[in-house]
C-alpha cells in the first residue's frame, strides 16, 4: 500500500512518490535528525513477509553501503517499521543516461568521460565482492558532478537478479533506480532489461564481473552510437541476437545515427574494446573493469582528449620514457635538416645546437625531478567506524596502499576494516570479523588469521574464506615472501610453519631449555622469506629475548631484549620496545646480531593486547598508536543487571578484583602496566575508602583469594629464579606469610579457597589443576582432575561436593561441573562457551563469563543429583578476561553484587598516525 505524504519510516519523513518497480516503491523523504533530503524505496509486501529475503537484502545493502565512491550512488541506511522494510539512498537530480540517449549519441569526449567513470566505479565494486547485474542506462544518472552507477547490487539481495530460473525470473529484474529525482515509467523496460544481459545469464549461469563487463559494453556501444548493441522485434529475438549475432562495428554506423563527432573519426582502439567487452565466451572477454578505464583512458590520451579522471593533459615527457626519446629525436631531426638546406651557414648550425643542448638540458632537469627523493608527511589519520568504540592493530599491506584494522564496540564484538591510504572511508574486510589480530599476505591482497584452532586466509577485497591448515592454539602469524607461514602457538609453545598453500603445521624453532625458555611468540619474517624473528619468553621474567631464526634450522641467535613484539623495518631495522617507547637498532644479518646503538624512534606507543600497535609496510610507510598517557580503568561495584553504583573505588591498572566473604573489603591486583608481569595485591575497605597494600613480591603476585572467615588472604607469587610459590598471610598485612613451593611450574593460580576440601586449588602454567593440602607434613601438590585437554578457572562448591572449571581447546572453552564425592559424573553448564565460574546462593547456581564478555547464570538443583537448568543472561562486563590468570569481575557469595573492572577505551585516549617515509625517522637521529 503506498505512504501517505507525511507518514514516517524511522526519522524519515515521506515527502512524494518518485517512481515504482517490482522491487518496490521509491518516495522523496526528509531526514530529520540530518536535515537532508533521501531517497526511500520501500520493499513489496510479498518481498518484507519473507525472513530470509530481508535477511538476504540487509546482508546485501550493508556490503554495497561500503562503496564509498564518487561514481556510485551512496546507500544511507537499512532498515524495518513494523512489517516494512527499507532502504535509504542518496537522491540524485538530473537525467538518466537514458534519457539522454533518447537525444542522440554522446560526443567523443563526452562518451569516454562517462565511460571511464562508470568503469572506475564498477572497478570498486569488483573489488570489493560486489555485482551490479543490472547494468544499464536507465541505472546511470548524469549530474555536474559526474556520473553516478545506482541500485548497486540490490537486485540479487531481492532474489530478483538474473535469470536462474528463466525468462520468467529474468523479468523480474525490472527496477528503477531508487534515487532519481523525478517520475519514472515502466514503459518499455522489459526489453530494456533483456538488452544488457549477458549470453550467462540468458543460459541461467550466475552472473559474475564479468557480466557486469559484458553490460558496460552495452552502454558504450549505445552512447557512442545512439543505438542499442543487440535488438530484436520480440523476447524470442531479442535473446537469439544476443546468443547468436554480433553488433554493426562502429564505423560502420550510419552518419545519420551518431553524434557529428563520431561521423568518420571514430577513436583508435574504442571499437576493439567494446567488442573485446562483448566477446560471447566470459573466458576469452575482458576480465576487469580496471582494464576497461584503463583503455578508455588511453584512448581519450591518443584522440587528444582529457581523460575520465581528468588527471591527464598535455605532459612533460619523463626521462628515459618514448615521449621523451622522440623529443630528442625531433631535435636532432632538426638540427639535421637545419644543417642539409643552408650547408655554408653558421646560423643554423647555432640554432640546431642551441636546440639540442636545451632539450638536453631539459631532459636531464626532468631526470633530476623524477629521481628526487618525495618529501616525507606526518599526519593524523581517524580509523573510527560508526557504530564502534575503538579501533585497534593497525596493519600496512606490504606495498603501504592499504592500512587494515580491527573495530570494536561497546558490547566488545570485533570487526576487521581497510582503508586505502589515499581514501577516507573504510571497508569491512567480510569474513575477518570477530578476531583482533590479522596479518598480511606478502602480495597484499589476502590477510591471514588464527581462528577456531585454524589458520584462515581471506581476499581483503571479497571473496570467500579458505582455510591454510587446522592449527591448535596460537593467535600471531607471518606470512613470508616465499610463501610460508609461521605462527605461534599457547604461551609453552615454540614457532611451528605451513605452506600458505596448505599443508601441516610442523616445528620451525626449538625452546632452549638451558636458557629457560618457556614458549616462542611474534613471528616476522625477513624479507628473504627465509629468516625471521621472534621473541622467547623465559620462566624467570616475562622480558622476552628477540631471536633469529632461519627456516629449515630449529636453531636461533639471541640478538637483545624486548618489553613487547617485534618487527622488520625497510633499511635493515629491527623494531621493538623499550617500556613504551618505540626502538630501532640496526640488524646485521650475516653476523647473525644487533649493531650500532637502539635508536628511540616513538614514545608513548600504545601498547594494549597487541603489546605495540606499530606496523611498517616495505615501501617504508609506517603507522603507530599513540597515546597521551597510560590508560587508567576503574574498579566499580554493579548489580545483576550490570548497573555501576557509586563512585569508581579505585583507578588505575587492576585486575582479580575478589569481594571479601561478608561483602565490605575487596581485593584488587595492581600492575605497573596491563602488558608486564609486576603485580602487588592491595585490599580495599568499601565503607571507609581506603586502599591498603599487603604484599611486596618485587615480582608478580596474583589471583589473591579471602579464607571463609574473611581474616586471612592466599595468593600466588612468580617471575623469581625458583618458580612459583603459594603464599598466606594475614588479610592486614601482618605478621608472618606461609609459603609453599610449587615445583616444576614457572606460574600458577590461585583459585577461590576450598575449606570443605581443605585443599587450595591452582591452575598451572600447563592449564592443568593441582591440589595443595592445607595441613598436614606432606602439602606436595598433586593433580586434581586427570585430562589430556586445558583445564582452568576452578571452584570447588560451598558444600565440597562438586568442582566446577573450564575445560576444551581454545578458543572453544566450555564451562563444566564434575562430582568430587558421592556417585561419579560429568555435566556442561555452558552452551556457546564460557570461562570463569563462581558458585553463588549457596551452590544454588553457577555464574560465568562467555569469552565475549557476557555474564551468564544457571541455576543448580542439587536436591537430587546434579540438575543444571538454562543459562540465562545477565549483563555484559565492562572489560572481558584477557589470560588464565586476568579476571575482570567478581561476583559475591550472594550472586545480587558484583564488582568489574571498568577498562578504558584504547582509541579515546590517543590516535593512530602515519608516517610516509620511515627512513626519515631514524636518519634525523
Amino acid at each position: 500500500m503506498p505512504l501517505a505524504a507525511g507518514s514516517k519510516l524511522s526519522s524519515y519523513e515521506v515527502l512524494a512518490p518518485l517512481g515504482a518497480g517490482a522491487m518496490g516503491e521509491v518516495y522523496r523523504a526528509r531526514d530529520t535528525r540530518l536535515g537532508r533530503d533521501v531517497a526511500v524505496k520501500v520493499l513489496p509486501e510479498h518481498l518484507s513477509a519473507q525472513p530470509e529475503i530481508r535477511a538476504r537484502f540487509e546482508r546485501e545493502a550493508k556490503t554495497v553501503s561500503s562503496l564509498n565512491h564518487p561514481n556510485i550512488c551512496t546507500l544511507f541506511d537499512v532498515g524495518t517499521e513494523g512489517d516494512t522494510a527499507y532502504l535509504v539512498m542518496e537522491l540524485i537530480e538530473g537525467d538518466t543516461l537514458a534519457e539522454r540517449l533518447g537525444r542522440g549519441a554522446l560526443s567523443a569526449a563526452e562518451m569516454l568521460r562517462i565511460g571511464g567513470q562508470v568503469a572506475d566505479a564498477l572497478d570498486r565494486a569488483h573489488r570489493a565482492g560486489v555485482i551490479h547485474r543490472d547494468l544499464k542506462p536507465g541505472n546511470i544518472m548524469l549530474t555536474k558532478s559526474g556520473a553516478k552507477l545506482m541500485d548497486f547490487g540490490l537486485a540479487r539481495a531481492t532474489g530478483l537478479a538474473g535469470p536462474g530460473t528463466g525468462s520468467s525470473a529474468a523479468a523480474r529484474t525490472l527496477t528503477h533506480s531508487p534515487t532519481v529525482g523525478k517520475a519514472l515509467t515502466a514503459e518499455g523496460t522489459l526489453l530494456g532489461t533483456f538488452q544488457y544481459m549477458s549470453p550467462e545469464q540468458l543460459e541461467g549461469q550466475e552472473a559474475d564481473a564479468r557480466s557486469d563487463i559484458w553490460a558496460l559494453g552495452c552502454v558504450l556501444y549505445e552512447m557512442a552510437t545512439g543505438r542499442r548493441a543487440f535488438d530484436g522485434r520480440s523476447q524470442a529475438s531479442l535473446i537469439a541476437a544476443i546468443l547468436e549475432r554480433e553488433p554493426a562495428p562502429i564505423p560502420e554506423i550510419p552518419s545519420g545515427s551518431a553524434s557529428a563527432a563520431f561521423a568518420g573519426a571514430v577513436p583508435q582502439g574504442l571499437d576493439r574494446l567494446i567488442r573485446n567487452c562483448l566477446t560471447k565466451d566470459p573466458e576469452e572477454r575482458i576480465q576487469t573493469a580496471h582494464d576497461v578505464k584503463l583503455q578508455l583512458r588511453g584512448i581519450a590520451e591518443t584522440a587528444g582528449f582529457s581523460t575520465p579522471s581528468g588527471a591527464f593533459g598535455p605532459q612533460t615527457p619523463v626521462p628515459g620514457s618514448a615521449a621523451a626519446n622522440a623529443a630528442a629525436t625531433a631535435a636532432a631531426h632538426a638540427a639535421s635538416g637545419a644543417h642539409g638546406a643552408r650547408r655554408h651557414s653558421p646560423i643554423p648550425w647555432a640554432v640546431a645546437v642551441l636546440t639540442v643542448v636545451l632539450a638536453t638540458a631539459a631532459v636531464l632537469a626532468l631526470w633530476g625531478r623524477a629521481n628526487r627523493k618525495p618529501p616525507a608527511y606526518r599526519f593524523q589519520t581517524n580509523l573510527q567506524v560508526p557504530g564502534t568504540s575503538s579501533s585497534n592493530w593497525p596493519r600496512l599491506s606490504p606495498d603501504g596502499v592499504y592500512l587494515a584494522f580491527s573495530a570494536e564496540d561497546s558490547a566488545g564484538n570485533l570487526s576487521a576494516w581497510i582503508r586505502r591510504m589515499d581514501e577516507t572511508t573504510p571497508r569491512p574486510i567480510v569474513g575477518a570479523s570477530g578476531y583482533r589480530r590479522f596479518y598480511w599476505s606478502p602480495d597484499s591482497r589476502d590477510v591471514a588469521f588464527v581462528a577456531q584452532n585454524r589458520i584462515v586466509r581471506v581476499p581483503v577485497l571479497g571473496g570467500s574464506p579458505s582455510v591454510v591448515c587446522q592449527a591448535q592454539g596460537g593467535a600471531d602469524i607471518s606470512w613470508g615472501s616465499k610463501g610460508m607461514i609461521l605462527m605461534d602457538g599457547q604461551r609453552q609453545d615454540s614457532l611451528r610453519v605451513v605452506p600458505a598453500a596448505g599443508g601441516e603445521l610442523r616445528p620451525a624453532t626449538s625452546l632452549d631449555r638451558s636458557a629457560n625458555e618457556m614458549g616462542h611468540a611474534w613471528p616476522c619474517f625477513l624479507p628473504d622469506g627465509e629468516h625471521f624473528l621472534f621473541i622467547a619468553y623465559t620462566d624467570r621474567t616475562n622480558t622476552g629475548t628477540i631471536k633469529l631464526g632461519k627456516i629449515g634450522s630449529l636453531e636461533a641467535k639471541a640478538l637483545g631484549a624486548s618489553d613487547g613484539r617485534v618487527e622488520y623495518a625497510p633499511g635493515g631495522w629491527v623494531l621493538f620496545l623499550r617500556a613504551s617507547t618505540l626502538m630501532a637498532q640496526k640488524l646485521d644479518l650475516g653476523g647473525g646480531k644487533l649493531e650500532g646503538q637502539p635508536i628511540p624512534i616513538v614514545e608513548n606507543v600504545r601498547i594494549g593486547s597487541a603489546l605495540g600497535h606499530f606496523s611498517v609496510s616495505n615501501t617504508g610507510v609506517f603507522a603507530f598508536g599513540q597515546l597521551a598517557e597510560d590508560p587508567q580503568s576503574t574498579v566499580q561495584l554493579a548489580d545483576r543487571r550490570g548497573i555501576l553504583s557509586g563512585t569508581p573505588l579505585a583507578t588505575g591498572v587492576m585486575a582479580n578484583p575478589v569481594l571479601s566473604p561478608d561483602g565490605r573489603k575487596l581485593l584488587i591486583e595492581r600492575r605497573e602496566q596491563s602488558r608486564l608481569p609486576t603485580g602487588e595485591i592491595s585490599v580495599l575497605d568499601l565503607a571507609r575508602g581506603t586502599e591498603t597494600r599487603l604484599t611486596f613480591s618485587g615480582n608478580r603476585a596474583t589471583t589473591a583469594q579471602w579464607s571463609p572467615d574473611g581474616r586471612r588472604i592466599a595468593w600466588t607469587t612468580f617471575g623469581g629464579t625458583g618458580g612459583a610459590t603459594l603464599r598466606v598471610g594475614s588479610a592486614d598485612g601482618l605478621g608472618d606469610q606461609d609459603s609453599i613451593r610449587i615445583p616444576g611450574t614457572a606460574e600458577a593460580y590461585l583459585a577461590p579457597w576450598d575449606v570443605a576440601g581443605s585443599r587450595w586449588i591452582l591452575t598451572t602454567t600447563t592449564a592443568k589443576l593441582l591440589a595443595v593440602p592445607m595441613e598436614g607434613a606432606a602439602r606436595a601438590p598433586r593433580p586434581l582432575v586427570d585430562s589430556t585437554l586445558v583445564m582452568a578457572h576452578p571452584e570447588v562448591s560451598p558444600d565440597g561436593r562438586w568442582l566446577a572449571y573450564v575445560t576444551g581447546q581454545a578458543p572453544n572453552f566450555q564451562v563444566y561441573v564434575q562430582s568430587l564425592s558421592g556417585p561419579p559424573g560429568r555435566w556442561q553448564i555452558s552452551t556457546t562457551g564460557g570461562l570463569a565460574p563462581r558458585w553463588t546462593k549457596g551452590g544454588k547456581e553457577i555464574v560465568y563469563s562467555m569469552p565475549d564478555g557476557r555474564l551468564m547464570a544457571v541455576d543448580i538443583d542439587i536436591s537430587s543429583g546434579f540438575h543444571p537448568g538454562t543459562p540465562r543472561y545477565l549483563f555484559t562486563a565492562p572489560a572481558r578476561l584477557s589470560s588464565i590468570g586476568t579476571f575482570a569481575w567478581d561476583v559475591a557469595a550472594s550472586g545480587e553484587t558484583f564488582a568489574v573492572i571498568v577498562a578504558p577505551r584504547a582509541t579515546a585516549a590517543g590516535t593512530t598516525e602515519v608516517v610516509t617515509d620511515f627512513s626519515t625517522l631514524v636518519e634525523r637521529k
